[in-house]
């Protein structure tokens, strides 16, 4: 009688970081193959890096790193996981990037969810506002307006005006640090200003446009 032939598990246990929900295998490998530079971003809910990398034999290289908190040192004291905070990042990032020879690259957003208008398209309006060449859709992209914090602001009023108390706690960080969230704006184009005067070239100008209801992350 032929002996019985055993079968070993056929189930495959997923790599670490696939199992953390870290790493898109299958998506990385395509982007891998196209040789080119990959502006991976990343975000948390205070907190916005961007950072330039390039394939190698021996592994990733990181060629250039920036974070959110680096808009310090340009004025910006509000929040630096907000969207009007990527879009800065994502511009400083950029012309960061240019400074180090990187004219172009592809956008890595890892297997973060891809939210139309939210996070990390604006940090990718950013880097393509500094001059960056990036693949992109058109209608990902934030508002100009929510670019610039326009619906913070408007919230912001309106509690003020209907709901002290809740104006209060929902903003509470702001009113701690002696930051008026209406004028989140004005503040922005500072910062703006003061990046692009940092590397010699003249800011992005936003014109008027009619507000949209893209999703908030």
């Amino acid at each position: 009688m032929p002996a019985k032939r055993k079968f070993g598990p056929r189930y495959k246990v997923p790599f670490r970081r696939r199992r953390e929900g870290k790493t898109d295998y299958r998506a990385r490998y395509r982007m891998l193959l196209s040789q080119r530079i990959r502006a991976v971003v990343r975000k948390s809910r205070r907190n916005i890096i961007i950072q330039f990398v390039k394939a190698e034999l021996k592994g990733d290289k990181t060629l250039s790193t920036t974070r959110s908190l680096e808009l310090r040192k340009f004025g910006w004291n509000f929040s630096g996981g907000n969207i009007p905070a990527a879009y800065l990042t994502g511009y400083l990032a950029g012309l960061k990037a240019l400074k180090a020879g990187i004219n172009e690259a592809i956008l890595d957003i890892g297997p973060q969810r891809s939210t139309r208008g939210g996070r990390l398209y604006a940090a990718l309006k950013g880097m393509i506002d500094a001059g960056l060449d990036i693949p992109y859709s058109e209608n990902v992209l934030p508002s100009l307006n929510r670019i610039q914090g326009q619906h913070i602001a408007s919230y912001a009023e309106k509690l003020m005006n209907e709901d002290i108390e809740l104006y209060n706690k929902r903003f509470s960080r702001y009113i701690r640090d002696g930051l008026d969230p209406t004028n989140i704006v004005s503040v922005f184009m500072t910062v703006l200003s003061n990046i692009a005067k940092e590397f010699n070239v003249e800011s992005p100008s936003f014109e008027e446009e009619s507000e949209e209801g893209f999703e908030e992350e």
